[in-house]
């Protein structure tokens, strides 16, 4: 139990105390893991698990759509969000469907955004 409750604690500081750049990073990582775990469920034909772990997924892309600053982002910022609504759609598409090939397809993409905004945040980093 306490060892639960060390863990609980820690979880919920590491998202309090994080910096805006950690905060994003811990949200592509989520779409990873949950579009994995979705993906997974839909192969153990475990229908509940994986429509909650794609929404779950699909979740994070929205609110990686409402926090993006289209002001500021400019092109690369038009090109990011439409990028985030293709992954958004495909995702519908395999839960509506409980489609793997969708997720073979969509899966790729998020672990390459995930990978972009970890090196941007390495680079933003190296240059503070």
């Amino acid at each position: 139990m306490y060892a639960s409750n060390a863990y609980n604690a820690y979880k919920n500081n590491s998202v309090n105390y994080a910096s805006k750049d950690q905060l994003l990073l811990m949200l592509v990582d989520g779409a990873v893991k949950y579009s994995k775990i979705g993906r997974q469920a839909i192969i153990d034909k475990n229908i509940e698990k994986a429509h909650n772990n794609i929404t779950r997924t699909q979740d994070i892309f929205y609110e990686l759509m409402a926090t993006l600053d289209m002001a500021k982002a400019g092109e690369w910022g038009q090109k990011l969000m439409s990028i985030y609504e293709f992954i958004v759609r495909r995702l519908a598409d395999a839960n509506i469907k409980k489609d793997i090939a969708i997720m073979d397809e969509v899966i790729p993409l998020i672990e390459d955004i995930r990978n972009t905004w970890t090196e941007a945040e390495k680079l933003s980093r190296g240059s503070r």
